[in-house]
């Protein structure tokens, strides 16, 4: 975040970086940045394995894709609540994943919009109807209690920040729950 797309700051390259040194799990990195195109090589040097970037936030969505690309990154591609699926569709033959965003983006504990859940089932269909094998990510507000529902309406992956670092029981034990939550549809 770089307190212009959104109204937060977070860390850097360098903290990618410090990551990769210590970790050989897969590094996902979400730009909500401006002009994120001007960054993706520092990022990839850093480690990063995924890229998603914000279609709103840059001027050339295809051309910042197949740059990620380039750099021996899977890149992906992140939809905010407000944004048209409709300008995703020409992208979906080009991209590894596409971020559904459930909150507007920029701060961690906010509530669920439940009209997200929808949103993934069209994201879906749109990728199943052009046999992508791109993930379908969901991030914002994403708890025990929606868990469930977004998994049956296609997403694959799900982010939890305040669900899991808030749960009394502990990081361990809100995973598990989570897990059980999206697992149950299956």
């Amino acid at each position: 975040m770089d307190g212009h797309f959104v109204p937060n700051l977070t860390f850097g390259p360098k903290m990618v970086a410090d990551l990769r040194r210590i970790t050989r799990l897969p590094l996902d990195v979400h730009l909500m940045i401006d002009r994120p195109e001007a960054w993706i090589a520092r990022y990839a040097e850093a480690g990063a394995d995924w890229m998603t970037v914000h279609l709103e936030a840059t001027a050339d969505p295809a051309s910042t894709i197949a740059a990620i690309r380039a750099a021996k990154v899977r890149p992906g591609v992140t939809l905010r609540p407000g944004t048209d699926i409709a300008r995703l569709l020409p992208l979906i033959g080009a991209v590894d994943l596409v971020l559904v965003m459930s909150v507007e983006p920029g701060f961690g504990g906010q509530t669920f919009i439940p009209a997200s859940v929808e949103r993934v089932r069209t994201v879906r269909a749109a990728l199943d109807a052009a046999n992508s094998r791109a993930e379908l990510e969901v991030d914002g507000g994403v708890k025990v209690d929606n868990a469930g529902a977004l998994a049956a309406a296609g997403a694959s992956v799900l982010v939890a920040g305040s669900a899991v670092f808030n749960d009394p029981d502990g990081p361990r034990a809100a995973l598990a729950k989570l897990r059980a939550a999206a697992d149950a549809v299956s």
